[in-house]
């Protein structure tokens, strides 16, 4: 629609372009796209469709409903529609269902939810922003237990308000990603009788198997029923039956086994659906259709680290991809440098945040590629500090080059921080050689003057260069059964708390007068606490002339945390005499 106004100069005539665009799904980066392009322009009309009740909610704190920390159900309403309407000028629409496409005439059919009146809209551009449908396997006799989803806030509400009344308070959570994990955690403190069922070996896949066994342990500590390796077979009436055979109670099940993208309405209107069974867009995020845009869950983007299309579920990139159709669509220039994936969780008192790849990425994308590890433990600030608490952390690099793959971190402190600090290196094409010289801020409560950071560039570089040589802590167990020689340089009263069994007491404090106890005719393999002093030691003793040891890297502490959990599930005998967490 064309509009004249009148300019100051009454010579001159201004002639302005007001366009209708419309947004189907009013979360995130729907959301996103409607307040830009508000701010891009005041003459366009832009009208919001959301066949749930609220917009602009936030999806990423339902689980802490359930828990009380968010207290009211309503809190998690960011914005309403009368907001939109008189802070923006946007016409959200809610309880609104966008039901087809028709592309040749541009007009969308509408079906109001609450009253089934249907009709229709045109529109200039459309964005389609519908998310993504939490899945629900048709396992047997689904319908004799009482099953919830949480992808919303009438989800999350009708949760809470069943659990409140049941009588039997075991609840049961059906897959171990993030939502699982934060639902499980939830419930957990909301005093419920919890169990967390995973299919596969592990929980929250964005961690690698090493490092997931601290979550493993916290949710063990905190009495949740973790189940991994073992997936539902049927259901019976109030009660789980799994593929091994045990059954579980469950007054209350909810499926958190991963979301399938909303492309129904883009396959029926002809949109092109990419490699990943979502959304087909190009790098303004357009489909086929010049005039229709996607963003957020129901779309597929470009994985900068592994070259392919990948599915993120993620609220960070639906907002950018919003912002950037909103200028795409006013012809502002944008930038899509691809996605690495970063996120980030907190498992009661441990928080965790991963970015880039990992090793098992690596391996279940078979990504041709020569990479190392740093795998490192330091305390997350100034020992002295009441607080300071060890941070586990685990960096990939590519080898010769040095190019930052990724990174995952675990602790009780701010494990975002070293995380945001690689993923941001990794955006720019950072090597382990450029984390050594970063200047970061510092003050004995937030960190350690060299930062876990600084000291994964040490240790990469290191390793790059040859300086020593190294094992994880998921080699150990293999080293105790085949009787390798295993030295604890720790002092002899630490060694005495807890020690790999078969492990020799050689105190870095005694080292250099007891070198005649070491051999130099078979591998020798060293560690301490977190395997800071062992790494000393070790080229103390190439500095002497052995040429034969390695470090174990995380050491003790991590040995202890991986091996904890699946001694526990397993009953098998432990290869250390006690284990130490702290």
């Amino acid at each position: 629609m064309w509009e004249q106004r009148e300019s100051k100069d009454l010579n001159k005539e201004v002639v302005i372009m007001g366009r209708k665009i419309v947004i189907v799904g009013g979360v995130a980066g729907g959301a996103s796209a409607a307040a830009r392009l508000r701010r891009n322009s005041e003459e366009d009309q832009i009208i919001m469709f959301e066949r749930g009740p609220h917009v602009s909610f936030s999806n990423c704190s339902l689980p802490y409903h359930l828990s009380g920390v968010v207290r009211d159900v309503d809190d998690l309403v960011l914005m309403n529609p009368e907001v939109f309407l008189k802070q923006y000028h946007i016409d959200a629409r809610v309880n609104s269902e966008v039901i087809s496409i028709d592309r040749k005439n541009k007009r969308v059919k509408v079906k109001r939810i609450d009253s089934d009146e249907e009709y229709t809209e045109s529109y200039d551009k459309l964005i389609l922003s519908p998310g993504a449908s939490p899945m629900v396997p048709k396992f047997p006799g689904i319908e004799q237990v009482n099953v919830f989803t949480v992808r919303n806030v009438v989800d999350i509400d009708k949760l809470n308000q069943f659990v409140k009344q049941i009588q039997l308070k075991e609840v049961a959570v059906i897959g171990g990603g993030y939502v699982g994990v934060e639902v499980a955690e939830n419930l957990r403190e909301a005093g419920y009788q919890v169990s967390l069922i995973e299919a596969t070996n592990q929980i929250l896949r964005p961690f690698d198997y090493d490092m997931v066994q601290i979550f493993h342990k916290v949710l063990m500590d905190h009495k949740v029923n973790l189940i991994v390796g073992d997936k539902v077979e049927k259901f019976e009436e109030n009660k789980i039956v799994l593929a091994s055979g045990k059954t579980l109670k469950a007054g209350a099940v909810i499926m958190a086994v991963g979301v399938s993208p909303e492309t129904q309405l883009a396959k029926e209107a002809g949109l092109e659906i990419g490699e990943t069974g979502a959304i087909k867009v190009n790098k303004n995020y357009q489909t086929n259709d010049a005039n229709i845009y996607g963003v957020g869950d129901a779309i597929e983007v470009y994985h900068a680290l592994t070259h392919s299309m990948t599915k993120l579920s993620l609220a960070g990139p639906a907002l950018k991809q919003g912002r950037s159709v909103a200028d795409h669509i006013n012809h502002k220039s944008t930038l899509n440098k691809g996605y690495i994936g970063s996120s980030a969780i907190k498992v009661f008192e441990y928080n965790g945040a991963s970015t880039g790849l990992n090793e098992s990425l690596i391996k279940v994308l078979n990504i041709k590629i020569n990479y190392d590890m740093v795998r490192i433990i330091l305390s997350d600030k100034v020992g002295i500090m009441p607080d300071a608490a060890p941070m586990h952390f685990k960096l990939l690099f590519e080898v010769p080059t040095g190019k930052i793959l990724g990174a995952q971190a675990i602790g009780k402190g701010d494990v975002t921080k070293r995380v945001d600090i690689i993923a941001t290196a990794i955006k720019f094409g950072g090597t382990v050689e450029d984390l050594k010289d970063l200047e970061l801020s510092y003050a004995p409560p937030f960190t350690t003057a060299k930062d876990i950071v600084n000291y994964a560039g040490y240790v990469g570089s290191n390793l790059l260069n040859g300086d020593f040589k190294q094992v994880n802590v998921d080699q150990v167990r293999n080293l105790v059964e085949e009787n390798q020689m295993i030295i604890d340089v720790r002092e002899a009263y630490e060694y005495e708390k807890g020690h790999i069994k078969g492990a020799i007491n050689i105190p870095l404090s005694e080292l250099r007068d007891r070198t005649d106890e070491i051999p130099k005719d078979q591998p020798v393999y060293l560690h301490c606490r977190t395997g800071q002093r062992s790494y000393n030691a070790v080229l103390a003793l190439q500095n002497m002339g052995f040429h034969n040891v390695i470090n174990i890297t995380g050491s003790f502490l991590g040995v202890s945390f991986y091996e904890y959990y699946n001694d526990q599930l397993n009953e098998r005998d432990s290869i250390v005499t006690k284990y130490n967490f702290n």
